[in-house]
């Protein structure tokens, strides 16, 4: 299994590259990955859906949703982030790349900001690690795990993504 320290970086700039996602080489699950983020910036929930699978046991764990099972229940998280008040963008850099065969592993480091309720900028700063597996002609994202270190930067996140 291949490991390299990826020199790309996605953030604002990501572009939607689910045509190439196609390709069943590491190239395609880096188009995948890239995708995420295009649809996570971009506030573009069919995008988002594109990417991740829908098997009742894809899995997302992060500091919002905590432990979330199966496409429908992740792509719902996330359609409810874009639609509500507070506006994130977020920059997935530092990244270390396992791949191999039909299996793709990107972790590295999300650092960027969002916008509270009140309009309040605040950084935010998460450790990620994205699971991709390359299934019925496509790669698609399997699991999520994200976590953040600074307790405050934590509870402020989650106050303003999901308040009481």
């Amino acid at each position: 299994m291949p490991i390299e320290h990826m020199a790309d970086e996605y953030g604002r700039d990501a572009r939607n590259r689910l045509a190439d996602a196609a390709d069943p080489s590491p190239d395609g699950a880096g188009a995948a990955l890239e995708s995420f983020y295009y649809a996570l910036n971009n506030r573009d929930a069919d995008a988002l859906a594109q990417v991740w699978s829908n098997h009742p046991l894809a899995q997302l764990n992060n500091p919002v949703g905590g432990i979330l099972r199966g496409g429908d229940a992740v792509t719902g998280l996330y359609r409810k982030i874009f639609t509500g008040p507070v506006r994130l963008w977020v920059r997935f850099a530092d990244i270390v790349a396992y791949t191999g065969g039909e299996h793709a592993v990107f972790a590295g480091r999300e650092t960027g900001e969002y916008t509270d309720p009140a309009g309040v900028a605040a950084p935010v700063a998460i450790r990620t690690s994205r699971y991709f597996r390359y299934e019925d002609g496509r790669w698609r994202q399997y699991h999520h795990h994200g976590s953040i270190d600074d307790p405050q930067m934590l509870a402020a996140y989650q106050l303003a993504i999901s308040p009481p």
